[in-house]
């Protein structure tokens, strides 16, 4: 059905509906909306903190990401193993912007947080082994 609009005059034609062919009909491809599932941005920000920490201990677990979408704002809550010694802020901090950086890029939506939850220290092979214990 076809409104008719008072405003115009014309029957068919308001200023929500035109028909299609006119000068300012909606192309079929920029018609609907785009949906991201929280689970994929959260895979997305898992990859991005595989690539910011490089290679991992052999016996730590990927990190891993959950997320929270609420009116195109992220909310990301990273997990992560670290090895140990290492400078654990630099490595949130470099994990927090490469996170931000590649969500903006691959998903175009804005993250207003990233939370870096430091679940395990892994320490170096032979760090504390051959020393044994001091006291």
């Amino acid at each position: 059905m076809t409104p008719v609009s008072s405003e115009t005059g014309e029957a068919g034609e308001t200023d929500e509906f035109r028909r299609p062919g006119t000068a300012d009909a909606v192309a079929p491809g920029e018609r609907g909306a785009t949906r991201i599932a929280d689970r994929v941005v959260a895979k997305i920000a898992g990859q991005a903190a595989r690539e910011a920490l490089g290679a991992l201990p052999a016996d730590a677990d990927p990190p891993y990401a959950t997320v929270v979408v609420h009116h195109g704002l992220a909310r990301v809550r990273m997990h992560l193993e670290l090895d140990y010694p290492c400078d654990i802020g630099a490595r949130c901090k470099a994990v927090r912007q490469h996170v931000v950086e590649r969500v903006v890029a691959l998903v175009g939506m804005e993250v207003s947080e990233v939370a870096v939850q430091v679940e395990r220290l892994h320490p170096a092979q032979g760090h504390g082994a051959a020393q044994g214990r001091t006291r």
